[in-house]
């Protein structure tokens, strides 16, 4: 739980109590009553695939800098999940995508983040890293950099999709990461 400690409707101090029907202990106005939820935050990305090849991009921040990743981040206020799968290809590997089907969740509770992958394609070949890459590439599927991946949500959804190309039948794929 993380300190919430002035009330964002009337600036009065919070307090942790388990409001009436809940269950759960939340951080509550003791002036005005409102409950601040803390919710999972999302975080989308698409695994995505040019004449064989899939997009990765070799992170230029923390956490994991200098690791591999699919292209993805924080779903943003205002936007579908899909949007947000292919504003961050754009912004990360200058990709333009296009969205298959939702393919992989991976729910990871202790730092309370949900990853939504979607599979997809490249609508052309030229990639451009942003920002937040220090590299953007195509990598045929053997030459996947599995030891140098930056997350496990990563891994998880790379297996899976390797496993159902082989049988050229795409499901939808669910996990759970506990800490390591």
């Amino acid at each position: 739980m993380s300190n919430v400690n002035f009330c964002t409707r009337c600036g009065f101090e919070v307090t942790v109590m388990v409001p009436p029907g809940d269950n759960l202990p939340r951080h509550t106005c003791s002036r005005c009553g409102h409950i601040h939820y803390e919710n999972p935050r999302l975080v989308v990305g698409c695994v995505a695939s040019w004449e064989g090849r899939l997009l990765l991009c070799r992170r230029a921040i923390e956490p994991r800098l200098g690791y591999w990743t699919l292209p993805g981040g924080f779903m943003e206020n205002g936007e579908s999940a899909a949007d947000a799968a292919r504003r961050e290809a754009k912004e990360e590997a200058g990709a333009d995508i296009i969205i298959d089907a939702p393919f992989a969740m991976v729910s990871i509770p202790h730092i309370n983040q949900v990853h939504l992958f979607y599979r997809g394609h490249l609508g052309h070949d030229g990639l451009s890293p942003g920002e937040e890459s220090l590299e953007a590439t195509l990598i045929s599927p053997e030459g996947l950099p599995w030891n140098q991946l930056a997350f496990r949500s990563v891994a998880f959804c790379l297996e899976r999709y390797l496993a159902d190309a082989g049988r050229n039948c795409f499901g939808f794929h669910e996990t759970a990461i506990t800490p390591p």
